[in-house]
Order: structure tokens, then C-alpha cells, then sequence
């Protein structure tokens, strides 16, 4: 039985919802938490949607202490899940949180549980992610690599940690102006990213929680725990999403692995910069590196959870600033070709001799 408390936020899926279900029936956690967003008033049919997924929840056949938080409105994603966690992280010091549509191996939860004992009060570490974009690829023997990326498709934190969410950004004009994006991350591509997602983010415009929470953990020079392997499989990708609306999504339904246990730890705290760098370019919009690559995730959205495609605008002023740069580069390459030709059909210059 898994002693760490599990939090599963749930809306109006009852397929995917009973298939992460199952997942935590199989775990069997001593402590449930199931928070839940109301319908949409303009949605016909979403009301009994919603209670079906929330019937799903209901049929706890192990011992269990079930705690519910059932919004009679529709908040939204970003306001559901943070006021949930802020309910949750109320009652419990740690806990292991998934959404409806993050479906765990059952490895997850021992992994989790483990390091959140194993990092209970080391303030550098400010969550365990379940997410692994590296494609197989790793630069040591160790389960897990810390990291300045911050994965929630099944995840694991401490209270001690998500006392520090910063919900209005409220640092970002000073780290702004200071330029602090850049020292943390170490990719002048990164924090031009991120910039101008916090800066839509400062101004109203958007609302993702999960960048503020990236932008929290920043604040704090924190770094996260991936795994080395790949935990969760996000199955939700489709046109009833809130966000990862593209089924055919190189993200979606990512197959997971087995952790091995004993877990071997890393000799050293050092986030990978290298893993970082591959999954700004598979999970997020970034722009093309100096060797003229593209991030491979330019089909999804930056300004939110992978997947959704309302519009691009930083994607297309990446692509342009892209062929800007490649067109400079052309220009620069036949201006040297065409010196070194002068040069060769230019004579000789004749010396003098001396007297």
C-alpha cells in the first residue's frame, strides 16, 4: 500500500479518467484527493459528463481516507488546478499529484515516493516529474537527472515548495530588467522563450499556471527530478481537450518504461543542460540555435501545455527571424567568395627595389 497521499484532478472525461483510476487502484494509496471542475454553462451535455467522471472516483474498494473538492462552477484549468493544490498542500506536507489524463506505470508511484522522502529537505530540489522527452538518450548510469524544466504530466512536490508559488509573477519586472532569466537557464534562446511568454503572462493576456510555476521554482534557483526513463504517458491528447487539442502530437501517448529499483542516485547536482536543451526543442517552440536547428516542437503552442494551436505568433516571428538570419548568413558567404575572386584576378603588385 502506498502511504504518500495521491491528488488526481479530475473534469469530464470518464474514459481517460477511469483509466488513471485504475492506475491508483493498482497502488493503492492510504490517502486520495480528487478535485474536480464544474461544467461549462454554455456546453450542452458537459454537466453529465462531468458526474460521470466524478462516478468514476467514487468506487474506492480499498482502504482509503477519500478527500473530495468538487467545484459547482466551471474556474478553468489554471485556477482549478492551483486552488486545488493550494486546498491539498493545506492538509499534507508532500503528496503525488496526476491529472485525468496522465496515465503512470506503476513504478511512478514507488519512484515518487522515494525521493520524496530521499529530498524531503533539501531546498534545492522543488519537485519529481514523471516525464522523460530524451527519447531514450542519457548522459549517466543514474535513475534520474536534475533539471531546470519543470514536467507536469505526473509529478510530485512538496508544501515546502508550493508555499513559494508566485500566482501574479509579481518578481517579473525585476527579473526582467535584470536579466535573471538568462543566468538560470543558460540558453540565451530559452530566456528569450520564456520572456516573452512571462511577458504575456505579467500582461493579462494568458494565464498558464504551469509557466508560473516554472517562473516559482526559478525564483528559488530550484531545480526538478526527471526520470531517466519515461513514467507517465499523457493519453488525453484530442478535440475534447482543454489544451493538447492535436491527437497526432509527437508528445502524445508516449510509451512508458519500467524504473528499475534499487534507484541509483547521481553523484552530483548539476542540472543537464543538454537534456534541457532537447526538450525546449521537442516540447516547447524554440527558435532556431546558431547551427541554424529547429526546435522540433514547432507544431505545438508556447503558451501552453503541448498540443494546442489556437494561434503561433511567437512561431512565426521565429520562423521569419529564422530566414532573416539564414539570409544574412547567404549574403555574408557570397560576399567572401566574391572578395577572394577579386583577389585572384587582381595582378600582382610590383616591389620596389631598393637603391
Amino acid at each position: 500500500m502506498l502511504t504518500t497521499p495521491v491528488a488526481l484532478f479530475i473534469f469530464k472525461r470518464p474514459e481517460t479518467t477511469a483509466r488513471v483510476f485504475e492506475e491508483i487502484r493498482k497502488a493503492q494509496p492510504q490517502t486520495l484527493f480528487v478535485i474536480a471542475d464544474g461544467p461549462r454553462a454554455d456546453r450542452p451535455g458537459e454537466a453529465e459528463e462531468c458526474m460521470a467522471a466524478r462516478a468514476v472516483v467514487s468506487q474506492v474498494d480499498w482502504p482509503c481516507d477519500v478527500r473530495t473538492n468538487f467545484s459547482d462552477v466551471n474556474l478553468g484549468c489554471d485556477v482549478r488546478i492551483t486552488s486545488g493544490l493550494d486546498w491539498l498542500f493545506g492538509q499534507v506536507e508532500e503528496a503525488i499529484v496526476l491529472e485525468d489524463d496522465c496515465l503512470p506505470h506503476p513504478t511512478f508511484f514507488p519512484f515518487c515516493q522515494e525521493l520524496l522522502e530521499h529530498y524531503r529537505h533539501d531546498s534545492r530540489v522543488m519537485m519529481i516529474s514523471g516525464n522523460n522527452f530524451q527519447a531514450g538518450r542519457k548522459r549517466t548510469g543514474a535513475s534520474y537527472y536534475y533539471s531546470r524544466l519543470f514536467h507536469i504530466w505526473g509529478w510530485a512536490t512538496w508544501r515546502r515548495a508550493w508555499q513559494h508559488f508566485d500566482a501574479g509573477l509579481a518578481r517579473w519586472p525585476e527579473i526582467r530588467g535584470g536579466g535573471w532569466l538568462a543566468d538560470v537557464l543558460a540558453d540565451p534562446l530559452a530566456a528569450r522563450f520564456f520572456g516573452y511568454i512571462y511577458d504575456r503572462c505579467h500582461a493579462g493576456e494568458i494565464n498558464p499556471w504551469d509557466y508560473r510555476w516554472n517562473f516559482s521554482c526559478w525564483l528559488q534557483n530550484g531545480v526538478s527530478i526527471a526520470p531517466n526513463v519515461n513514467l507517465v504517458s499523457n493519453i488525453g491528447f484530442g478535440a475534447d481537450a482543454v489544451h493538447a487539442t492535436n491527437p497526432d502530437d509527437r508528445l502524445a501517448e508516449i510509451p512508458v518504461q519500467a524504473m528499475e529499483f534499487p534507484l541509483a542516485h547521481p553523484g552530483f547536482m548539476i542540472p543537464d543542460t543538454v537534456a534541457d536543451r532537447r526538450t525546449m526543442q521537442q516540447q516547447f517552440y524554440l527558435p532556431e540555435d546558431k547551427a541554424g536547428r529547429h526546435g522540433a516542437a514547432a507544431q505545438t503552442d508556447p503558451v501552453a501545455p503541448t498540443g494546442q494551436q489556437p494561434d503561433k505568433p511567437h512561431g512565426r516571428a521565429s520562423a521569419r527571424a529564422g530566414k532573416k538570419r539564414r539570409r544574412h548568413r547567404r549574403t555574408a558567404r557570397r560576399s567572401r567568395t566574391a572578395r577572394r575572386m577579386r583577389q585572384k584576378r587582381r595582378p600582382p603588385r610590383k616591389r620596389r627595389r631598393p637603391v
